[in-house]
């Protein structure tokens, strides 16, 4: 039971934080810095999620075989391969990598 009451407390929060920006600022347009920070921000966290995901391993980095297939879904990306592509070279490599 506790663990519900906290799972609802935290979703009217999140809902509540996320909702207060639209309710504040309603149709007034951000301010040009605050526009160009929104626009960039979702790649940097992206981006900083993949080096996580690929380098981090309880807390330490890790050369592994993810490198391999980051690397394989790079070079597919630079070569504009199409996104299932670019899915399946990390896949082979990665696997070539943990084969080795």
């Amino acid at each position: 039971m506790t663990a519900t009451v906290v799972l609802v407390g935290l979703t009217l929060i999140t809902y509540v934080c996320k909702a207060a920006a639209p309710l504040v600022l309603g149709a007034r347009p951000l301010p040009a810095n605050l526009g160009r920070l929104a626009d960039l921000l979702p790649g940097a966290l992206l981006a900083a999620l993949v080096v996580v995901s690929a380098l981090a391993e309880d807390g330490e980095v890790v050369v592994d075989a993810r490198l391999v297939g980051l690397g394989a879904a790079a070079t597919a990306l630079t070569l504009k391969a199409p996104f299932v592509v670019v899915v399946v070279a990390a896949s082979a490599a990665t696997a070539v990598a943990r084969a080795i």
